[in-house]
């Protein structure tokens, strides 16, 4: 009985730190060369612990609490390239627990300074695709808990309802011009957010269409296209947060209803021009949704259609000032986004069609 009281505390200081928090905001982005369509971000940059990976968090502490998984000695272990690290570092130390982050080398700085100000511990892999061998191994030498979001993140957040991401799009988009979007964008980390916008808009028999993105270097597009569960790659995304090297238990494709490969020179030219564009940097993966996001604009207005398209806003590009902010890292790791970033200005301000894109 003594570690169902730490339990019960445990779970009400998480469920404290919900009730201290706000929602997250809906951001309209005005294009006058699409003048029936509107363009919303939901800005979950503004969680406590700056990325949309909060909600992901604060599940799978959730989850694994009332799974009799934590105690009151754990160690926490998370595979993770930075913010679902960060927002777990956030959790552990609410509960007093150490934190362990595992993650590639190329990490940016930003993030292992964010997840060791929450008290956290970063463990670093040369290969990306062994950073969950590597947790579990971990877990295994502390007699901790690998935490393990790649399989959990789907299963962990109560997609019915519960203030879950996709109750609280539809709820802020009661009152606009157009209050069902026809289409939600989002990207592939773990697969939970797709799967929870998914399962949500079936069950409440809602017309919004499902696209994911998915970046170069990442499994996800491929196995959508092919229905195969056996994909995998010997390197990792370049876009942090997102795209894998092996299809990931928590990525549901029958929940999706589009599937976009984004080639990452566009995903970051992207992100240079939202950041402008609503005067507030964005990180790369917001880059990536929003290429999805004016790939299925240009086809509605083609088609001469009305509607609204939301996407997310997964985190803030102050994150990442030492890279895709940074000319010199650009430079090292061939990015030349000139050609790129005419390309999404014609398309967003002057209604161009962008490049040809891979898509199912």
């Amino acid at each position: 009985m003594h570690d169902r009281e730490w339990l019960n505390q445990a779970i009400q200081t998480i469920e404290a730190d919900y009730n201290r928090s706000a929602d997250t905001h809906l951001i309209p982005v005005h294009l006058p060369a699409y003048p029936n369509i509107d363009f919303y971000l939901k800005d979950e940059s503004s969680h406590p612990t700056g990325s949309l990976k909060h909600r992901l968090a604060r599940s799978l502490f959730m989850y694994a609490l009332a799974n009799g998984w934590l105690h009151q000695k754990s160690t926490v272990i998370e595979a993770s390239s930075g913010s679902t690290a960060v927002s777990e570092a956030y959790f552990a130390r609410l509960l007093n627990l150490p934190f362990i982050a595992v993650m590639p080398a190329s990490t940016s700085p930003e993030k292992i300074a964010a997840i060791e100000f929450y008290g956290g511990r970063c463990h670093f892999v040369a290969n990306p695709g062994q950073i969950s061998a590597e947790s579990q191994r971990l877990a295994q030498e502390t007699g901790g808990h690998f935490m393990d979001q790649f399989t959990y993140a789907e299963r962990a957040t109560d997609w019915r309802a519960n203030n879950n991401i996709a109750e609280s799009i539809f709820s802020q988009m009661a009152l606009e011009r157009f209050p069902i979007p026809k289409w939600i964008v989002a990207s592939c980390g773990t697969g939970g957010t797709s799967a929870t916008l998914g399962r949500y808009v079936r069950y409440r028999r809602l017309g919004s269409g499902i696209a994911c993105v998915d970046p170069e270097n990442s499994v996800f597009f491929d196995a959508y296209q092919h229905r195969r569960q056996d994909l995998t790659l010997d390197k990792g995304s370049r876009i942090e947060g997102i795209g894998r090297p092996r299809v990931e238990a928590s990525f549901i494709p029958s929940v999706i209803d589009r599937m976009l490969q984004i080639p990452d020179t566009l995903s970051l030219a992207a992100t240079h021009w939202l950041s402008k564009k609503i005067g507030k940097k964005v990180g790369g993966s917001t880059g990536c949704n929003w290429i999805g996001v004016m790939q299925l604009a240009q086809e509605m207005h083609q088609r001469g259609e009305a509607g609204s398209i939301v996407t997310l806003l997964c985190d803030s590009g102050e994150r990442y000032a030492q890279t895709y902010f940074c000319p010199d890292w650009l430079t090292k790791n061939d990015f030349d986004l000139s050609d790129a970033g005419w390309q999404i200005i014609d398309c967003c301000e002057h209604g161009k069609a962008l490049p040809k894109l891979k898509q199912n």
